[in-house]
């Protein structure tokens, strides 16, 4: 990795990091709707944001789904307040990238996009750990994100707006108010194996 793309990199997360819990308490108070008048992002975008993110993080028997949680009401937010400038336009083609390549055709139109052609793009894309992406091995200087990159960092950026959500931080995760006695011991004896809301 470039050494300026893991400054951007460093710089997304940490203003990420610091932003979150106070724009996921700001959109709790919203109600939930399906579309929403979004702030950066196009029709197209909003729509294929919104089903990427509940492939992501889906409605479980103990969990909402990330659109439940205003996880992409958060998400084109935090794209229109945070990012700079030239951010935005990578942002913009990333998405433009990611809903030409779930199309079946081309002038398909963003509602004939299924869940299985969202499921399968993500399958396709999403890298596990040791894999290599194979359009920024084909283009190592490339300005742009590779469909790979960009998918990461949706699902980067949804299951962090999803986990620092208030809802979820004190109704699915272990919640202690600060201050807070402090325990030793095994997670699962301690919290029948659930992580620690912050």
């Amino acid at each position: 990795m470039k050494r300026r793309e893991a400054i951007k990199n460093i710089g997304f997360a940490a203003g990420f990091a610091v932003i979150a819990p106070s724009f996921l308490s700001m959109l709790q108070s919203c109600t939930t709707e399906k579309l929403w008048t979004p702030k950066f992002l196009k029709e197209d975008e909003q729509k294929a944001l919104i089903n990427i993110v509940d492939i992501i993080l889906p409605k479980t028997e103990n969990t909402p789904s990330a659109t439940e949680m205003n996880v992409p009401q958060f998400i084109d937010k935090y794209i229109d307040e945070v990012l700079e400038l030239e951010d935005q336009e990578i942002t913009r083609a990333g998405f433009a990238n990611i809903i030409s390549k779930s199309k079946s055709n081309p002038e398909d139109s963003i509602d004939d996009v299924t869940t299985e052609q969202y499921t399968a793009l993500l399958d396709k894309y999403i890298l596990l750990k040791g894999e290599d992406d194979a359009e920024r091995l084909a283009n190592p200087e490339g300005e742009l994100m590779t469909t790979s990159e960009f998918l990461g960092q949706i699902k980067w950026m949804t299951i962090n707006a999803f986990l620092t959500s208030e809802y979820v931080g004190e109704n699915i995760l272990v919640y202690e108010p600060i201050p807070t006695a402090y325990y030793c011991g095994d997670l699962q004896e301690l919290t029948g194996g659930k992580s620690y809301s912050l």
